[in-house]
Formats: C-alpha cells, structure tokens, sequence
C-alpha cells in the first residue's frame, strides 16, 4: 500500500461566493462540484480543480457564515501550494495579483525551489512553486486572459506548523510510508520535508516546528484537512485497518460519492483524510457541465426541494 500524493485541500469560507470570486476569477481554476457539505446540508462545498477534477489538483471550501477569523498559531496546516510550470509563469502571477491587489511577498526561494507566497481575501495562506520537474500537457481550464504556459496545473507541497516534530514525523514515516527528504529553515524555525512514493512536489509535506507560538485557532482562511490520494476502495479499507492497529481513532469507512474516504488525527491534531481516486466528479453530470448546477449525492437527492431552499443562490 502507497499513498500517490495529495488528493485535496479542504478548507473554510465565510462568503462562498466572494470565494468563487477568487478562486475562478483570479486564479483560474474551475469549479468542478457545487455541492453541500453532507454533514450540514445548510451550506456550500465548493471543488475547484483543472478540467476534469482530477485527483491532485483539487482546492475545495466548506461554507460556514458567521465564521470568526481564525488565529495563527501551531498543530495546524498553515499553508499550502499550487504548482505551476515555470519561474516566468511566477513573474506573470506577481503581476496579475498586483493588478487585482492580491496580498503577496516576492517570488522567493524556498526547499530549492522558486515560490511565490500570497493569501486569499479571507487570509487563506499559499504559495506558487515552479515545479522544474514538471511534464505536464494538461488541457487548460484557466480564462483566456491566463496563457497556458502559465497555468496552475495541480497541489504542490503542503506545509504544517507543530510544536513537537517527532510524533508528526513518526506517522508520516512508519504509518502513512512516507519518506524525508530533507529540512530547511524558514527564518529561526527549521522545516522538515517528508515525500510519498515517487510523487515530486504534488506528494511532498513540509513540517515546521515551532515550540513557542501558541496553538492556533480554526477560523475562516483556515485549511480544515489534507487528503491523500489511495487508488482502490479495497485498499481503501486496509488503510482502514492499518491505521485502527496503529492505535488511532478513525472515521472508518466513509462514502462521500465523489470518492471514499477514511479520517484521522495524528498527536499533534493534524486531520489526515485518504481517498480513492473513483468514482471522480463525473458520476453525476457530463464532463462539459461540471459545477453548472447544484449536484447532490444519491442519499440526499431526495431533499432537494429543501436543501435548495435554504442555500443562497450562486452564479456559475
């Protein structure tokens, strides 16, 4: 059993739809699901992804109104990465977000690789890295006015911020199989970097530790969890039984339609998600149509009528 890399991002909105605002507007990327969040079906969750929704280049955004601004801090996912083709497409992102005034530092180095740091309107903290590596021919999903050389084409790292390393360290290498490839520093703080099997940047998890800092506080801008990509539903369920003898509390089997999941916590209070590759977005509408309307799963179709009624309209 071999993770392949990240499957999603999920994290928190207030405004889904000044969400959609930036994420299809300012960065390009599609939305590929509107759906509801299946555990309270008052509110959005938004997939954005390339064309197809394809595993690995998935950002998605639960909705939750009147939610308070989170707090920096530690034993959180502090930010993570979209990776891109080249230095230049990084000098065309520093002038676009110049243009819409997006908050962002200058391209940088960071682990060796050339970054480009910049926050959402809501504080959501991520990066821009230039994947050398990358041979990627995707089909572009981006506005015309993006080139396609320039396109953001899937996750890059994603980076944690902990207390202690070691118990994050350890699940990452004796549980979960990945390996370190290395550290950093990131100004006093030095960053680990662990690697799934042969996945490159869209497989790597950076772990800084910072001793001082106070826990952080879960907010909007927060990243809620990361997922990793499992191929099958049946190995699926041997990480369900791997993990549960690994001591953990789990979420067991879950079925999310889009894909099957399995959720834990390490010690530090990261939340860790697997999920399978199938069945993909396309279950339930055409590729060509993916995110035009409200998309429900099987189980909640019949309270349509309902959900529909309590959600605020949005444009897509």
């Amino acid at each position: 059993m071999k993770l392949r890399g990240q499957h999603h991002i999920s994290s928190l909105t207030k405004d889904a739809k000044k969400n959609l605002a930036f994420y299809r507007n300012v960065l390009g990327m599609k939305l590929v699901k509107k759906t509801v969040n299946q555990d309270n079906t008052s509110f959005y969750h938004l997939f954005y992804a390339d064309e197809q929704g394809t595993p690995g280049t998935e950002v998605t955004f639960f909705e939750i109104p009147n939610l308070a601004q989170k707090h920096d801090g530690t034993n959180t996912i502090n930010d993570i990465s979209l990776r891109v083709s080249s230095v230049a497409a990084l000098s065309f992102w520093k002038t676009r977000f110049e243009r819409y005034q997006v908050t962002h530092n200058e391209v940088q180095t960071m682990n060796n690789a050339a970054v480009l740091p910049f926050q959402d309107p809501e504080g959501h903290k991520m990066f821009l890295v230039a994947d050398s590596d990358l041979d990627d021919k995707r089909e572009p999903s981006s506005p015309e006015e993006i080139p396609n050389d320039y396109n953001i084409l899937g996750l890059g790292p994603v980076r944690l911020k902990v207390q202690y390393v070691e118990p994050t360290s350890d699940v990452l290498t004796d549980v979960l199989g990945f390996t370190k490839k290395g550290e950093y520093k990131n100004g006093e703080h030095r960053v680990f970097v662990f690697e799934a099997d042969r996945a490159g940047l869209s497989g790597q998890v950076h772990v800084e530790e910072d001793k001082t800092s106070p826990k952080a506080r879960e907010g909007r801008g927060s990243v809620h969890h990361v997922a990793f990509r499992v191929e099958t539903e049946e190995e699926l369920q041997q990480w369900v039984k791997r993990i549960e003898e690994e001591g953990f509390q789990t979420s067991g089997f879950v079925d999310r339609y889009y894909f099957r999941s399995l959720y834990f916590r390490e010690p530090n209070g990261i939340l860790y998600e697997l999920a399978t590759d199938g069945p993909g977005f396309a279950i339930d509408e055409p590729v060509d149509q993916l995110g035009k309307s409200l998309s429900l799963p099987d189980f909640l179709e019949p309270n349509r009528k309902e959900i529909e009624a309590k959600l605020q309209p949005l444009q897509t």
